[in-house]
This record gives C-alpha cells, structure tokens and sequence, in this order.
C-alpha cells in the first residue's frame, strides 16, 4: 500500500481512474446485441474510527470501501458480494444516475454525500449478459447504510481498504463451468469471500492506484 507518496488517496484514486486498460481481463459477453446496460458504485469513504481531515491527505489505510451481499434467491449473481448498483432505467439520465439511484435504494445511502470523481470505462459482465460501468465515487458525507430491501440485499457493509489490500486476504478464485475454467482474484474478509467481477475491478484499481502489496496469485482455491 502506497502511504510514502505526498498525493491524497483521492488523487490516486483519480489519477487511477484514467489509467488505461486497469482492469481485466474480462469474459466476453456472449450476446452482445442483446445486452443490458448496468452500473455500479464504488464508493470509498474515510473509516469511522479516523477523524476526516480538512486538507484531504488521507492515505489508502485510512480508507473502507462500500459492498454489499446480494440474497441467495435472485436469478443473478445469487448471494455474492457486489458493489451497489444494477440496471439502467430509462428515466436515468446517465451511468453516474443509475449508480446512485440503485446505491440509495439498495443501501439507503444519501447520493448528497458523495462526489462523484470518475466514470470508467464500461466492463462486459458475461455471466448475466451486462454492460457494467464503474462509478468512482468519494464519501465526502457519510450517511447510514443498511440493507433496504433484503429479497434483493441481505447485508451491507464497509470495508477497510487495509483489510482488503492484506496479502494473507488474497488468493486466486477457481470456478469450473463444464469444460471452462475461471480464474480471478479474490479477498476472504473474516470469511466474506469477494471474488469474480467485483474483486477483479477492486485488485485492478489497487494496482492503477500503486496500493497493491504482492501477494501470492498461486494460491488457487475453488469458489
């Protein structure tokens, strides 16, 4: 984790946000035609515990990020963890709109408190045929989050970025579909295992941010 450099967590996470080709490699969407648009919010704020200074020179491990256990019984992505967010409506005006109307009604957070730093470029998420695009944001005001609708979201939490940049937190996720195998980086929080999109786009922002500590990739385990 990068705490020598004078820059501020959030002007890595900016200079990050328009580093090219960050994160990847992702699956292809296997009917592209018919995709959806979605997008999500990843959302860093200052952990709780750390008084939010006035000259924003906080570092990577005064840092958590938002996430979210999505319910065991929906079609899509059933009981991973995810970052809020999901399909675009035709009222949204854009990506940053969908990200923070799904992040209020999924977490009950106020959209007031966040600024909104970076739209990245948009990821294919094959396994539910979406376009998904990644909205940067920085928790200027935190509000209470909770689960609000627990038939979609059984469990909202943050994260410590230190916890999560740990390397006895890190390995390499293996899932098998028939005669395909999957691999991506993963975090296991106290037993919170995060993986496949979500921890893809998190390891490959660590690294554009210069936050990443090695860790050891062959540490294979199955999801």
């Amino acid at each position: 984790m990068s705490t020598q450099h004078p820059e501020s967590a959030r002007a890595q996470l900016l200079a990050a946000s328009t580093s090219h080709g960050w994160a990847g490699p992702f699956p292809r969407l296997a009917d592209p035609d018919n995709a959806h648009d979605a997008a999500v919010l990843i959302l860093f704020g200052v952990l709780d515990s750390i008084p939010a200074p006035v000259d924003d020179t906080v570092v990577a491990r005064d840092l958590d990020v938002l996430l979210q256990r999505r319910a065991s019984t929906l079609s899509s992505h059933p009981g991973q963890v995810s970052f809020p967010g999901g399909r675009r409506d035709p009222g949204d005006a854009d990506a940053v709109a969908t990200a923070l109307r799904e992040a209020e009604e999924e977490t009950g957070l106020d959209p007031a408190g966040v600024e909104v730093l970076a739209t990245l470029p948009e990821i294919p998420l094959a396994a539910s045929n979406h376009r998904v695009t990644p909205v940067l944001g920085w928790w200027r005001t935190p509000s209470r989050v909770a689960a609000v609708d627990h038939a979609e979201t059984v469990e909202v939490f943050r994260v410590p970025v230190a916890q999560l940049l740990d390397p006895a937190t890190r390995y390499t996720s293996v899932r098998r579909y028939g005669d395909l195998t999957f691999r991506s980086p993963a975090f296991d929080v106290d037993g919170t295992i995060v993986w496949g999109f979500t921890a893809m786009v998190l390891s490959g922002l660590f690294d554009a941010a210069g936050w990443t500590v090695p860790w050891d990739a062959s540490d294979e385990r199955p999801v």
